[in-house]
């Protein structure tokens, strides 16, 4: 509706599951009896335009754009420089601008968590808060950050050796925000008032191509329906049949929304509870429950507070506003947070169906599993009483998930404790889990045999036993640990043991009827425990940015070195900018579906096509015989798929609809064939690799190996990761009619390859395909080859049917099919002395290339140049092998190699450190570059801001000073621990040969003076094309605003090279800048003649003179080179280097994080803008944080992703990020080599994200130290709550893996 109806492109899909948050919109809704209106965020890809009957939809174009106003919400975000590639910031103008219509004053909390729904993975988040700050009621003194350690400001404030030049810590004025007045915004429409007020509500029907939605008004009507329709779902927020329909193929014909029924909308206050309408959505549940916990007395209102404390974190705002408290019990989903501790509190469901109404308590459907009838298919869940809690009863919740807000939890638990009057004697227990099984499950056993029981250590020994023995878990297929689940079975427990010990405690101090009133008899909880009764809380990062301000006598017009807002920054914030699925419709267009493979290795026997062609809008289908040749292996005519997402064919229909249904029934026979090889384990084992192996080596490793004190062996998993860009790859391919032209518009960050790829495909010349691109929704390296094909594919078929043909993949079928980062096994031997100098290291990296090589032997020459990191090894010998599995083929992305060899480096220094007994840091010290020296591939660098990018982190992260505080802290928490690490990078840049850094600019002078300015860099968020107009600004001496740049296109600028390699600014700015060297320089006489003339009578002269006003400029690349066979070269242009200082601090119980503080010193040279280069850093870090500790794809073992999407795929969200975020950029910096002494920086920051892995394991080694665990550990990546969790190993989980027969010792 919204793209193609209305034209309302700004909403954009992200998803289709209502897990990222681009396309929030604010729904308005007008009560006529209480005459308020209420607005609350949506996601409007789960949102039925049928349930909006009578309702105000606003999107971002309603809320301001550049046409009429921009409203302050679009303008901060854009002016804090939270825009990058721009995808995401409709969602996030939307959600902020929600919670400001209904509290123009919020408080950061409020501000944070209206933002936990919406994901961008390009920023950081870090400048989107900043925006959000400059709304909140009570804001700290956030541009000077007390709350960083004074050393940043005492060092900020002086010139010393670090700065001997002005230093800047503003990235934008507030000055310049028009301020926000509520009495300027939209009012509801006055129609839909008076149509809420006049009109007596009826039944609404809607009747579709497939389904009827009927929408009744009375719960008599309800019932007479759900009798007569009884498989017909209740919707009310759609999202939960909303995704099954969509995702998982179930239809349902009818459709019955009970919303607008008051009485399942009802709210009561009893004396013994609550009763909630099921209709009631979790917001307004949450906000009732917290107006009662206000205003009951504390010893009533624990269900209340256990129930809150789940619903904080359940989904985000847009789903809470519409989400029913009586969908997600009725769903009866093990993912419910809220189902097991309602089951637990003792609630009741009140049923009706036709004739008859009845009550039951909400654990009565849970009873006997998936298999429950308790509820028959005609009864309707009307009301849930919610009980007060009583004297002597405790009630907790807990959950355990991959991130810590909006994420389905791994598990969570309901614990309900009810004790004899004046005793810690057990009367009833109640015990509930989710997340474990398939459904909520009752450990009923175990609360029947614990009931008599006094409330100690015996108790909960027998508590952890029986627990274990009645969950039973089954295995997962898509690979999550049982283990885990079963350890956070009993460390819930254990948990709710001490929250019910700490409060018994405080009973005995106010209460003299108890009975166990000696503290022998009853100590409580000693001190160092407590810390674990308290969840982590997101709070509203502080931060700051430094970086070397301009130089005085710089001209005030000159942009160059300042912080310029994004060029594009407030079209994202208001929507205006244009992706390629925001074009307008072609007339005639059609739609494409892509069928996919769904065996990893096999021949396909048949494709039967007859059903889908015969679908309703279906055109025509696409196969191997139209030219697809690159979509599937041919072998004799033969077609064989090697991996399960590998195209098939595909299906050209008159909407997206149609032809996804039609896909749905293309039927495909296989004949599988061996071997099914998924992992490097299995490649290796088949002898499966790709051609050709890689190795360096300098100096003799054998001989060294023989005169070291200490050899340490291991070795290192590192997972994948999926780009998860927020736009997917998406293609418009329009035939102009003649001579085989077409115009290809795609988003992609390789318009050549794209050219060639779909000139191959259709036969013809490249001069008869223009591609175009506006700009990208994010791409990190995955908008390369895959893109090519799915272009191809378009093509082919827009060519077949002779009309314009749009394929946009889904969430899901895009990380299906277009693979990620490489996974790796990193494989060490160290040779060390006592006194921590590394003398010789052998290394062998496996990386999964997948089912074809694409860029992977390039990572793999790449991981094996950059490895060294920022050491100086005498003797080292490295090797990198490409597995060749059937998984698709893993691609280029941000960093290219060098995120993974470099931690698999970080390992064994932190090995070494272990072995020494030296600290880390010590040993990263030792073995660091320190003079001028060579790599171990013999190119020269010079080391000098590598060291002073670590002292001055050293310094403003205060390492030393918080190191002891750590300690203390560790010492003084035994569930809770601290760690710290700080690390150093060495970044080299370049791209291995010349010919792929040449690079073109096309500049156009008009005659009233405005330039349009092309080149053939591409923009997917890093600011590429501000950055030019940034260059050709002060080349020109003319204002950025005269500058103008419309499009990437092989029209224009032929044969660029990929915008990839952080290279971008530096190769197009040299060209850009060749370009209007080149006019200054036709236009110097004319200057000379009239040096006080304005540049537009400069113009007009050239004109007059016929002096030409077009100009190219080009940049034959930088003089790179690699031999393999002699295992030297110069491959890199200049290095850029870094370091980062982490603290973070874990729970022990569950493995769970929290990210408190990160100090980044970056040497890039000298800035041509520092917030785009500062942007780029924070969002390279917290994609590393992703990477590094929370982003795991899971595969089953047939070769099928699992993790499809932000439901089961977690990328960092704003919970994620440090509390204390600083970046400095290292001064005085100068680099030769590049455009204005700028380095490039998109790639670098990423790797600096495992300074949080190495904080997170000096946090395990802690506790590990401390419960005399001596042997040595290895520690995966990602790092998540799971491998955390079993490394703190403790009775609890020896007691899972059946060695822990002695008793529980609850205090140590």
């Amino acid at each position: 509706m919204t793209a193609f109806s209305v034209r309302l492109t700004g909403t954009k899909y992200g998803c289709g599951g209502g897990g990222c948050g681009a396309c929030t919109v604010m729904i308005s809704t007008y009560e006529p009896t209480s005459k308020k209106i209420r607005h609350y965020s949506a996601n409007a890809c789960l949102l039925p335009i049928c349930s909006l009957y009578g309702a105000a939809v606003t999107t971002v174009e309603g809320v301001g754009s550049t046409k009429t106003r921009i409203h302050p919400v679009q303008e901060r975000l854009a002016k804090c420089h939270g825009s990058q590639c721009g995808f995401c910031s409709p969602g996030m103008v939307m959600s902020i601008y929600t919670l400001l219509r209904n509290n123009p004053e919020p408080t950061s909390e409020q501000m944070i968590a209206a933002l936990a729904g919406n994901l961008c993975r390009c920023t950081g988040y870090r400048p989107i808060l900043d925006a959000c700050k400059t709304f909140c009621k009570v804001r700290s003194n956030d541009d000077k950050n007390t709350r960083l350690c004074p050393l940043v400001w005492r060092t900020v404030g002086k010139k010393n050796n670090f700065f001997s030049h002005k230093i800047s810590t503003r990235l934008f004025s507030t000055d310049e925000f028009q301020p926000l007045d509520p009495t300027q915004e939209l009012i509801f429409p006055p129609e839909l008032m008076r149509m809420a007020e006049n009109q007596p509500k009826r039944t609404l029907v809607f009747c579709g191509e497939r389904m009827t939605w009927i929408s009744p008004v009375s719960l008599d009507e309800l019932l007479d329906l759900k009798a007569a329709h009884p498989k017909a779902p209740l919707v009310v927020g759609n999202t939960s049949v909303g995704p099954e329909m969509k995702f998982r193929g179930v239809f349902h014909p009818i459709v019955i929304a009970p919303a607008r029924i008051l009485d399942l909308n009802v709210v009561t206050h009893m004396d013994d509870g609550l009763t909630l309408g099921a209709a009631c959505s979790l917001s307004l549940v949450k906000d009732i429950l917290t107006n009662a916990i206000s205003e009951f007395p504390e010893e009533k209102t624990k269900v209340f507070c256990a129930v809150l404390q789940q619903l904080r974190t359940l989904g985000g705002e847009q789903i809470r506003n519409v989400a029913s408290l009586g969908g997600n019990i009725i769903s009866r989903k093990s993912t419910s947070d809220l189902n097991p501790v309602l089951a637990a509190s003792n609630c009741v469901l009140n049923l009706a169906s036709k004739g008859r109404k009845r009550q039951i308590p909400l654990s009565d459907i849970f009873a006997d599993g998936v298999g429950n009838n308790t509820i028959t298919s005609e009864e309707i869940l009307v009301s849930v009483h919610i009980p007060h809690s009583r004297k002597g009863e405790y009630v907790s919740a807990f959950r355990q998930a991959p991130r810590r807000e909006n994420a389905l939890p791994i598990t969570n638990a309901g614990m309900r404790v009810l004790f004899e009057d004046g005793t810690d004697i057990i009367k009833d227990l109640s015990i509930f889990y989710g997340g474990a099984i398939s459904t909520t499950i009752c450990a009923k056993q175990t609360c029947w045999t614990l009931i008599g029981r006094h409330w100690n250590e015996q108790m909960l020994d027998e508590a952890c036993r029986l627990l274990l023995q009645e969950i039973a878990l089954p295995g997962s297929a898509s690979g999550e640990k049982v283990d885990y689940k079963k350890t956070l079975i009993v460390s819930f427990f254990y948990r709710f043991f001490l929250e019910v010990l700490q409060s018994l405690k405080k009973m005995v101090n106010y209460n003299n009827s108890l009975l166990f009133q000696d503290p022998c008899h009853y100590p409580g909880v000693p001190m160092e425990y407590r810390s674990v009764l308290q969840d982590f809380q997101t709070k509203m990062p502080q931060s700051i940015q430094i970086y070397q301000d301009i130089d005085p006598s710089q001209s005030p017009q000159d942009p160059v070195g300042r912080p310029i807002m994004h060029q594009s920054g407030i079209m994202h914030a208001t929507g205006e900018a244009v992706y390629v699925d925001d074009l307008p419709s072609v007339d005639g267009e059609l739609f494409l579906a892509v069928v996919t493979s769904s065996r990893a290795h096999a021949k396909i026997v048949s494709i039967d096509t007859s059903e889908a062609l015969q679908g309703p809008g279906v055109f025509d289908i696409i196969t191997a015989h139209d030219g697809i040749t690159l979509a599937i292996t041919h072998h004799d005519k033969v077609l064989t798929v090697i991996c399960v997402g590998q195209i098939v064919c595909a299906v050209v229909a008159d909407s997206d609809v149609h032809a996804k249904q039609a896909a749905a029934k293309v039927k495909i026979e296989y004949e599988v064939l061996e071997p099914v090889i998924l992992t490097i384990e299995e490649a290796i084992k088949h002898n499966s690799f790709f051609e050709p192996k890689r190795k360096l080596e300098q100096g003799n490793v054998d001989q060294a190996f023989e005169t070291v004190d200490n050899i340490i062996e291991g070795e290192i998993h590192i997972g994948g990761q999926e780009h998860f860009y927020m736009e997917t790859q998406s293609v418009l391919a329009v035939p102009k009619g003649e001579d085989k032209e077409m115009d290809v518009y795609v988003s992609t960050q390789h318009p050549a390859i794209i050219q060639e790829m779909v000139a191959a495909s259709l036969g013809v010349p490249a001069n008869r395909i223009m591609c175009h691109v506006k700009r990208v929704g994010g791409a990190f390296g995955g908008k390369l080859l895959k893109t090519g094909l799915l272009a191809s594919v378009a093509a082919v078929a827009a060519n077949k049917t002779s009309r314009a043909v749009r394929l946009i993949l889904s969430r899901g079928d895009d990380m299906l099919i277009t693979g990620g980062r490489h996974p790796f096994i990193g494989k060490y031997k160290v040779g060390f002395m006592n006194d921590g100098r590394i003398r010789a290291v052998d290394t062998k990296y496996y990386i999964n290339a997948g089912c074809t090589p694409d860029e992977s032997i390039l990572v793999a020459e790449v991981s094996l140049l950059k490895m060294d990191n920022a050491y100086k090894i005498p003797n080292l010998r490295c090797w990198a092998c490409a597995c060749k599995t059937n998984l698709p083929s893993n691609a280029a992305f941000r960093g290219f190699g060098f995120p993974q060899s470099a931690l698999v480096t970080e390992t064994w220094i932190t090995g070494v450190a272990d072995k020494t007994g030296l600290s880390p840091e010590k040993i990263r010290e030792i073995n660091m570059y320190k003079e001028n020296a060579q790599t171990h591939f013999k190119q020269k660098l010079d080391p000098q801001n590598l060291i002073r990018c670590w002292n001055e982190c050293m310094e403003k992260s205060a390492y030393y000073s918080r190191k002891t505080a750590v300690i203390e802290f560790n010492k003084q928490n035994y569930w809770k621990k601290k760690g710290i690490a700080i690390v150093p990078m060495k970044f080299p840049f370049g791209l291995g040969t010349r010919y792929l850094s040449q690079a073109a600019a096309l500049v156009h002078i008009y005659t009233d003076g405005s330039v349009l300015l092309t080149h053939g860099g591409i923009e997917m968020g890093q600011g590429i094309h501000t950055k030019m107009i940034q260059v050709a600004s002060r080349e020109l001496n003319i204002p950025m605003s005269r500058i103008h740049f419309c499009e990437t296109s092989t029209r224009t600028v032929p044969n660029a090279c990929a915008s990839v390699g952080s290279a971008g600014t530096d190769v197009n700015g040299m060209a850009v800048k060749d370009a209007c060297q080149t006019l200054l320089k036709r236009l110097q006489p004319i200057i000379n003649k009239n040096p006080k003339g304005t540049w537009n009578d400069w113009i007009k002269e050239a004109f007059e003179q016929s002096v030409s006003l077009s100009a190219t400029g080009y940049f034959r690349g930088y003089d790179e080179n690699m031999d393999w066979e002699k295992g030297e070269g110069q491959p890199f242009t200049y290095f850029l280097y870094g370091a980062a200082c982490s603290e973070v601090e874990i729970n022990c119980l569950t493995g769970d994080h929290k990210n408190l503080r990160t100090d980044i010193v970056m040497d890039i040279g000298c800035s041509i803008n520092p917030a785009v280069d500062i942007g780029q850093i924070e969002g390279a870090f917290v994609q590393g944080i992703g990477l590094y500790t929370m982003e795991e794809l899971k595969y089953s073992p047939e070769g099928v992703l699992c993790t499809r999407g932000p439901d089961q795929y977690k990328i960092p969200a704003v919970c994620d990020i440090p509390e204390q975020f600083s970046v400095s950029l290292l001064s005085s910096s100068q680099n030769p080599y590049a455009i204005y002494a700028s380095k490039g920086i998109g790639e670098a920051g990423l790797f600096l994200g495992c300074s949080v892995f190495f904080a997170l394991r000096d946090a395990v080694t802690s506790v590990r130290n401390e419960r005399g665990l001596k042997n040595t550990f290895s520690l995966n990546s990602p790092l998540t709550a799971e491998q955390i969790r079993a490394s703190c190993a403790d009775d609890f989980t020896e007691m899972v893996i059946g060695i822990g027969e002695r008793c529980l010792s609850v205090f140590g």
